[in-house]
């Protein structure tokens, strides 16, 4: 019965949370890095996240042994996403703004068709292209001054159009290993490799200033959200996602995390709000709709009637 929902439309709900935790995950970033430079962030969402999902992979049976001829694919995985992507989002996020930070990594689904057809030979159709364009066009909007300047340093937007391409070949890695395993045991090793990827990093540069800082309660809790529902749940829904609607589907929601980005960047740290952001999210949602309708069954439900 599951199984059946998620086929259909309802694997749309799961996807769009994946888009929401996303979306607060900058502002939770943000909150953070007032304590802790961005490779302790990383470094402890991704040690939380890898424990929660273990532990919650034991007790419920649902532990899944990587096979030894898939063990290079998921250690390669690990290293576009969480490592290299997290270190351009964030690196990106501390030179910028919640919002600009997650127009520019909302870019991914403009390059992802591509990426799906010259790799697992994914159909793109105009419906996709279509959709993509309203998409980058609302992007455009946002992320574009009146006299044309950028709301970002060349540095932010450096790091976080790395994590943009970062993030495009994971997505391909994502692809192949999510016929064999679940996405709950996909994103639980990945983690673990992550944070193993950054513990070097952690313990040269940072160490220091982690062990002089003080925790409170807005630093724990928005680093617990970070690791539960950022690091954990959203990636797990977006593993579920391409596995049922395909790469560049799935991929396309992710121009919603602006237009999530932005309305708790309003709310919870004061973010200037502006009309020309509201124009911008409703192009980008008016893209996410063209991409998803199938245009083929309603023409045929239309000549039926």
């Amino acid at each position: 019965m599951i199984n059946k929902f998620l086929s259909k439309a309802g694997i749309y709900p799961i996807v769009l949370f994946s888009m929401i935790f996303w979306g607060m995950s900058f502002v939770w970033s943000t909150i953070v890095f007032k304590y802790y430079n961005p490779i302790t962030t990383i470094f402890l969402r991704l040690l939380l996240s890898s424990a929660i999902l273990f532990i919650y992979i034991k007790f419920s049976g649902k532990y899944q042994k990587i096979r030894k001829e898939d063990r290079k694919l998921l250690l390669v995985s690990a290293l576009f996403n969480p490592f290299l992507y997290f270190l351009g989002e964030n690196f990106g996020l501390k030179y910028s703004t919640p919002t600009i930070s997650s127009v520019i990594i909302a870019t991914i689904p403009v390059f992802t068709p591509v990426a799906a057809y010259l790799t697992v030979r994914e159909k793109v159709t105009w419906t996709n292209i279509t959709g993509i364009l309203f998409s980058f066009v609302g992007i455009a909007v946002m992320l574009i001054n009146p006299d044309l300047s950028l709301n970002a340093s060349p540095a932010g937007a450096f790091l976080l159009m790395g994590a943009v391409a970062s993030a495009i070949i994971y997505t391909v890695f994502l692809k192949k290993l999510i016929v064999r395993y679940s996405p709950l045991n996909i994103i639980a090793y990945q983690n673990v490799l992550g944070a193993i990827f950054f513990l070097p990093l952690f313990l040269i540069f940072d160490i220091k200033h982690f062990l002089t800082v003080r925790p409170n309660g807005e630093l724990i809790a928005s680093l617990l959200q970070l690791s539960f529902f950022a690091s954990s749940l959203a990636f797990i829904f977006f593993a579920m996602g391409v596995k049922k609607i395909g790469m560049i589907r799935t991929n396309v929601f992710s121009n919603l995390i602006p237009v999530f980005t932005a309305i708790f960047s309003a709310i919870f740290i004061s973010e200037i709000f502006t009309m020309t952001k509201i124009a911008g999210m409703s192009i980008v949602i008016l893209g996410v709709i063209i991409t998803q309708i199938n245009w083929k069954s309603l023409n045929k439900t239309d000549k039926q009637t």
